[in-house]
């Protein structure tokens, strides 16, 4: 799966918006004794460099898998934030640190309830892992994506049919909990249902291209048959997300977990 750096970024606020919520929810003793914090799934670096500023004695390191996500990452690089390819199931750190961060990126690893222990064991003891998934997978612009998958022409499409049914999951806030709370000494889990307000032409069509929609677009070989599913996509949606006079509305469920070590 390939990425869109400037596409992800075109609802900049609206992204950002949880994980300034789940980070505002580490509540470390002392900022200035945090040394290191990662962020996996850091996409275009946008919100990683912040977490320097949340802990300016940190170093900071960002750990994504996508090429054109990294490079836009590398403008915000600094003396204390840094960037390295790596998968979030796969990454390992040389010693264990002080916070994990995983902001709308682990929803893609398939299955990740199993790996929360391991990720888990790379914070050290009083540490922080705190990370944010969608909640909405079963939502109508989820199911719109799998309705034109099934039809002709694209079911008979090699690489469409080589996907997964479900191409990301997640899981309530209260499964989240009963794995990890007999690990840790607090977990805090909640989920918060958003309602934004998106403007412009096919703006959930624009949303999706940015994230849920992308496997299917990486699997497309041409530019032509990626405008041809999209054109397909665009009326479902606008039939299940109806827009107003002032923009249209986008109802948006998020999991939140931050748990301490």
């Amino acid at each position: 799966m390939t990425w869109d750096p400037k596409q992800y970024l075109r609802f900049g606020d609206e992204r950002s918006r949880p994980f300034f919520e789940l980070v505002g929810r580490i509540l470390t003793d002392r900022d200035d004794e945090i040394r290191s914090v990662v962020d996996l799934g850091c996409g275009p670096g946008n919100l990683t460099s912040t977490l320097a500023q949340r802990w300016p004695g940190a170093q900071v390191l960002g750990v994504d898998n996508d090429a054109a996500m990294l490079s836009s990452a590398a403008a915000t690089a600094s003396s204390t934030v840094r960037y390295e390819h790596g998968g979030i199931a796969a990454w390992k750190p040389v010693r264990p640190v002080d916070v994990l961060v995983s902001n709308a990126a682990y929803q893609w690893v398939l299955p990740h309830l199993e790996l929360l222990p391991t990720l888990l064991e790379h914070v050290r003891p009083g540490g922080w892992f705190a990370f944010q998934v969608p909640g909405n997978l079963d939502d109508p612009h989820h199911q719109a994506i799998r309705e034109v998958r099934s039809r002709t022409p694209w079911a008979a499409v090699d690489t469409l049919a080589a996907l997964p049914a479900r191409t990301h999951v997640s899981y309530p806030a209260a499964t989240y909990l009963d794995v990890l709370a007999p690990l840790c000494s607090n977990v805090d889990a909640w989920e918060t249902s958003y309602v934004h307000v998106l403007q412009g032409q096919d703006p959930i069509l624009e949303w999706v291209k940015g994230t849920g929609l992308r496997p299917v677009l990486s699997a497309l070989a041409t530019d032509d048959l990626r405008a041809e599913f999209c054109a397909e996509l665009a009326p479902l949606l606008r039939a299940a997300y109806p827009s107003r006079s002032w923009g249209t509305p986008f109802p948006f469920k998020r999991v939140f977990v931050v748990a301490r070590r």
